[in-house]
């Protein structure tokens, strides 16, 4: 009897030390869930608004794919809840950030097209009034503005806002200073900034 009962602890002890070495079974259904998270962030351009957590999901991601390779399934679970953890996290940032992003972009081309609506009206009244080269280089930043306009709306309907307001910043500082040239006058501070 006692060696049955030896024979039986050491399978329980086999059994027990292979479930351990194993860690159970390869947490799928939390793989799938971060991999759903991961792409849903994706898809709310998380990979430019958000871009630290985004890329800390897909790291961990990748990390809970190598622990499953590993057969280390307690790692690969902890890897794979914080892949979807951060992964929400950088959707929820980048759905604020573009949102704010897009505001900013339609704000400067707004300001821009008013920009352009003053420098045209002053183009027309200064002929004759201003020196030539004055109003040369009026003219010039104008049509230099209008090129740079038609490529930041180009960008604001692909989305990508940031570019529509870095796109923009210098030629409307030419256009600011070509009014004031065209005004003789420094003050401005009833036009859009």
């Amino acid at each position: 009897m006692r060696v049955g009962r030896c024979r039986r602890l050491v399978s329980a002890a086999i059994i027990a030390s292979s479930i351990v070495a194993c860690g159970g079974n390869p947490p799928d259904k939390e793989l799938q869930q971060a991999e759903a998270a991961v792409d849903a962030a994706r898809a709310t351009s998380a990979d430019r608004y958000a871009k630290e957590d985004f890329t800390a999901s897909t790291d961990a991601l990748k990390n809970a794919h190598a622990a499953v390779d590993a057969r280390d399934y307690r790692l690969a679970l902890n890897y794979a809840l914080e892949a979807k953890d951060r992964a929400d996290t950088a959707a929820r940032d980048a759905a604020d950030r573009k949102a704010t992003a897009r505001s900013n972009a339609d704000r400067a081309l707004h300001n821009a097209a008013l920009w352009l609506v003053d420098i045209r009206a002053k183009l027309r009244t200064a002929q004759g009034r201003q020196p030539a080269r004055v109003v040369n280089a009026a003219k010039k930043a104008a049509a230099e503005s209008e090129t740079r306009v038609h490529e930041a709306r180009a960008a604001f309907e692909r989305e990508d806002y940031p570019k529509v307001v870095e796109m923009l910043a210098a030629p409307m500082a030419r256009l600011r200073e070509s009014i004031r040239s065209l005004d003789g006058d420094a003050s401005q501070s009833k036009r859009p900034k």
